[in-house]
């Protein structure tokens, strides 16, 4: 429970500013603006980023293995990382680190170069599905929108436009925005309603199932088990279905899974993912939420030292 609840709880006025005063320990003179923690660093590391404080950007660097942070710096701008990182880190332990997970970002990637020249970098598996992911509501998105241009179209020229209900009572603009959801489940987890309108959606708009069958092709391929000679044969055959469909967003996203090949491959080596980075930012967002919004920056992280040290 936050300390201004407490407060409001037993009426002691300003309880939340006297802890910050008084019992915190906190000193605004010497409150840090980054934290860094040198010792925690280990062989295998996660870099990702964080919406932190009033949408300002910062970039996360913990220890997959001891669940510790190791940095938090202000900013996302490769050089400025890469120069911090450098400075705070020492050449000996950075050198020791034998892997780093990390999206697709390629200021993160040239940070890891950088920074960790004997890391394996290995590309998130979920941030790869996310894009894949994102590509293919893309498609959606554009196919709700033709409907809209063609209703101002009409709306211009003083002519009626009228849609037609199908047999599940959606529009054809409503069946684009209710799809948005069961298209990122698989389809044994579909309710009966999104059955009957996914039926609907991938009759009408056959583009919408074949880049949802590549999606969900991707995440199977993921969730197997094989070497990473296998992989890399099924993951180009895969680019070259979503090449062979003629979809331009799924050929985007085909283009972009090409050009990160090699880091995405490396996943199959030991399965390393993300997903510790990912919690850690919940960890450090729920903190912030359980605060209720963060007035002092200073003093939030002299909160996160203490807490995520």
């Amino acid at each position: 429970m936050e300390v201004e609840r407490i407060g409001r709880l037993y009426r002691v006025p300003r309880l939340g500013e006297h802890y910050r005063d008084r019992l915190s320990g906190y000193d605004e003179t010497t409150a840090p603006e980054e934290l860094f923690f040198p010792e925690n660093l280990g062989e295998k590391m996660a870099i990702d980023e964080t919406s932190l404080i009033k949408g300002e950007l910062y970039s996360l660097l913990t220890n997959k293995s001891t669940g510790k942070l190791v940095a938090l710096m202000r900013g996302t701008k490769a050089a400025e990382i890469s120069d911090k990182l450098m400075k705070h880190l020492s050449v000996e332990k950075r050198m020791k680190v034998e892997e780093v997970t990390l999206d697709m970002d390629d200021g993160f990637d040239w940070v890891v170069r950088q920074c960790f020249p004997n890391a394996e970098f290995i590309v998130d598996r979920f941030h790869v599905q996310k894009l894949v992911t994102e590509c293919m509501q893309a498609l959606r998105i554009t196919e709700r929108q033709k409907i809209l241009t063609q209703r101002r179209e009409a709306k211009k020229t003083k002519q009626s436009f009228r849609e037609t209900a199908y047999e599940n009572g959606d529009t054809p603009r409503q069946l684009l925005a209710r799809s948005r959801y069961l298209l990122f489940k698989q389809s044994s987890s579909w309710t009966e309603s999104q059955k009957a309108r996914a039926i609907i959606l991938f009759r009408e708009y056959p583009d919408m199932l074949r880049a949802y069958a590549l999606s969900q092709q991707l995440k199977k391929l993921y969730d197997k088990q094989m070497t990473r000679d296998v992989a890399a044969t099924l993951l180009r055959q895969w680019c070259e279905d979503c090449e062979a469909s003629n979809i331009p967003e799924m050929q985007d996203a085909a283009a972009s899974v090409l050009r990160h090949e090699g880091r995405i491959l490396n996943f199959w080596n030991n399965r390393a993912t993300n997903a510790f980075a990912e919690s850690f930012n919940a960890k450090i967002k729920g903190f912030r939420g359980m605060l209720r919004g963060i007035k002092d920056t200073k003093f939030f992280l002299f909160r996160c030292q203490v807490y995520f040290s």
